[in-house]
């Protein structure tokens, strides 16, 4: 197996620099196989003389690998959780954020070029979030990191964070597992089912050959909608948007050429499926969606509490008290399941789902007590 080198962030290095390894060949658990996969990924801080301070923050679905600003000073997505001197203060911790492979933000993924020098497209096969972690551990080889000090994330995140944890116990001391349960339920993996459908039964979708024309742009929105849905909150979209029509638009007018108006939260779900076109690739989020389908830390390990026994980590479980897509429950299940006395935090957040983005700071001094005190 070779595996292409490369060095921790030089002196002088801005922090949230995105940065390429490659990490060789992956043989895949569903059978597939991708040979010289290549990570993106972005650090903050340094390592430091005994390599004990690294923390690895797993994005959610469609994240990036951008936590905290950087180089170019646009905000991260953990803006509330990571810098200097912050919880999880850069100028003490070596933050490390990895783009999962399949993603569209740097790693190897099905719109990267496969050995013919063609797109992967739909060639790219059936990932799994224990495939992203098996090549994210080569990637921790390579940056020196024998053991992180903390894995975390949310929603996907929290997923990626477990599977660390049970696949890998020796190499990771703690664990904060946000807004997601120890498997996908049915229900999710129904929702999910819909918006993989809504992009493949795009016209342009061309069994994801799409590269060299237009892109299943349409598919792709619709299925940001459906997930949006999910990730907000009943009582959100009631107070936020109610039953008012968009400004300057009736839904009860007379259509005109077959169109009408939209109520308010139409247009919002609208605008997030546009703004989601702009910056991600219809195939990865499949790839994707279909690695988070198959998320259960129990597959081939027995029972929950014996597939959790294998981990070492010291844990940290946390859910959204609206949230509607990862229940609280499910949260629940997973802390009770653990070893030893694992409580649930909460975050209290309206929204839903989003409130793992939006409202983790309420997590500041629990996660600062808990782990990096």
């Amino acid at each position: 197996m070779t595996i292409t080198a490369t060095a921790l962030p030089k002196s002088g290095e801005a922090d949230g620099t995105v940065k390429y390894a490659g990490v060789g060949p992956l043989a895949l658990e569903a059978g597939g196989y991708l040979p010289d996969v290549v990570l993106a990924y972005e650090t903050w801080g340094r390592l430091n003389a005994d390599r004990s301070n690294a923390v690895l923050i797993q994005h959610a679905l469609t994240g990036s690998t951008h936590v905290a600003r950087g180089a170019t000073e646009e905000d991260g997505w953990w803006e509330q959780l990571v810098g200097p001197g912050a919880t999880i203060d850069t100028n003490r911790y070596f933050v490390v954020s990895i783009n999962i492979v399949g993603g569209c933000y740097g790693s190897t993924g099905p719109s990267t070029k496969a050995p013919d020098g063609k797109p992967w497209g739909s060639r790219f096969p059936l990932i799994t979030l224990r495939d992203s972690t098996e090549a994210e551990a080569r990637l921790a080889d390579l940056l020196g990191i024998d053991a992180w000090h903390a894995v975390l994330g949310g929603s996907m995140g929290g997923a990626r964070a477990l599977e660390w944890a049970v696949t890998f116990p020796e190499r990771v001391n703690r664990c904060a597992v946000i807004s997601v349960g120890a498997y996908s339920t049915a229900e999710q993996i129904a929702f999910a089912q819909a918006q993989t459908l809504a992009i493949r039964q795009d016209p342009h979708f061309n069994n994801g050959n799409y590269y060299d024309g237009q892109a299943p742009e349409h598919g792709l929105a619709l299925a940001r909608r459906i997930a949006h849905i999910t990730y907000r909150s009943a009582l959100e979209l009631d107070v936020r948007f109610g039953r008012e029509a968009q400004q300057q638009e009736s839904p009860l007018a007379a259509a005109v050429l077959g169109e009408r108006g939209r109520y308010q939260v139409e247009s919002y779900l609208d605008h997030q499926g546009t703004k989601l076109v702009r910056r991600f690739d219809a195939n990865s989020y499949i790839a994707i969606t279909e690695a988070l389908m198959s998320h259960d830390i129990t597959r081939g390990r027995g029972t929950l509490q014996e597939a959790l026994s294998r981990a070492t980590a010291d844990f940290f479980v946390a859910a959204v008290n609206t949230d509607r897509l990862y229940f609280p429950a499910q949260s629940q299940e997973l802390a009770a399941a653990l070893p030893g006395d694992v409580p649930v935090h909460t975050i209290e957040a309206p929204i839903g789902h989003d409130g793992f983005l939006t409202e983790i700071g309420q997590l500041s001094g629990q996660l600062r007590e808990a782990f990096f005190a």
